[in-house]
């Protein structure tokens, strides 16, 4: 195949649908919490050089700081042009003399109020180039990890995957275990997840099989993470507790900057730049 429009629109008004669904939940949790907190939208479009992309689409950043949440950044994009030829020869289907492409996606990053409550990543996204591809997939970051959440979090990942195919979660588990490390620290960022790229869609028969197993993803991640935060939110914490937690982020915000492949193909493609760094905590310390 060689026209994805309808995929790709089809994929767009999923991640849409689902950023919709996973900000109302959390808007839920605020209230509960006695917080009045919302998300706050803010549309940009593609643009190069400070110069906006004709027809290079755009998206929607939705940004909320609450009192459980105490930055969570929700955003969904969808954007089309060409890579440079540096860059294109870096991307699956792409080299410097074909280097148009189409991607579309959701990007989420939680970072909690509570030092009990983990921090969490998750995004799925379909690309095309020459080829066409879904990646995706969600990772626990706990500045205090519990056995109970971790493993209730893999469990959902695990059922997903088991649905479709019983070689994803061991391959995708340890994808993310080797995706999600800090070298220069020798440490992995949280407790993991799963991590997956390159599901190729040669056919409509391929790319309904994987878009469907994406949308489990996604709905995994809608039972599984607000089950935890409603669990922690209200943990009593001290000083000690909190420090640990701004140190963690350190590290998360090492990893997001320096290894991260989404924060590059954010920067490299014309991407919103706040809606890009959103990931980057709120306060951390480096001590």
């Amino acid at each position: 195949m060689t026209d994805w429009t309808d995929h790709t629109a089809r994929a767009r008004s999923w991640f849409e649908s689902l950023r919709d669904r996973i900000c109302a939940e959390f808007e839920a949790i605020e209230r509960e919490a006695g917080s009045d907190a919302v998300f706050a939208y803010t549309p940009w479009d593609r643009s190069h050089d400070g110069e906006p992309v004709a027809n290079g689409g755009g998206g929607v950043q939705g940004l909320m700081k609450g009192k459980v949440f105490e930055k969570v950044g929700v955003n969904v994009s969808t954007v089309g042009g060409t890579f440079s030829k540096e860059f294109a020869g870096t991307i699956n289907g792409a080299d410097p003399e074909n280097p148009g492409f189409t991607a579309t996606g959701i990007s989420l990053v939680a970072h909690m109020a509570n030092p009990h409550v983990p921090a969490v990543h998750m995004n799925t996204r379909f690309l095309t180039t020459r080829k066409a591809w879904f990646g995706g997939g969600g990772d626990l970051n706990p500045p205090i990890p519990y056995a109970q959440d971790t493993d209730e979090f893999h469990a959902a990942y695990k059922a997903a995957c088991d649905a479709h195919d019983a070689g994803y979660y061991p391959r995708f588990k340890k994808w993310a275990d080797d995706y999600f490390y800090i070298p220069h620290r020798k440490v992995h960022r949280g407790v993991g997840g799963i991590f997956y790229d390159h599901l190729e869609c040669v056919d409509d028969a391929a790319f309904e099989a994987n878009f469907a197993f994406t949308r489990d993803v996604g709905e995994a991640f809608l039972t599984a993470f607000p089950t935890l935060v409603r669990r922690r939110m209200h943990t009593p914490f001290n000083d000690a507790e909190k420090l640990q937690q701004l140190q963690w982020r350190g590290r998360y915000a090492e990893f997001n900057l320096v290894y991260d492949r989404g924060t590059l193909f954010g920067l490299k493609t014309g991407g919103n730049i706040d809606a890009i760094l959103m990931s980057l905590p709120p306060e951390a310390v480096w001590s």
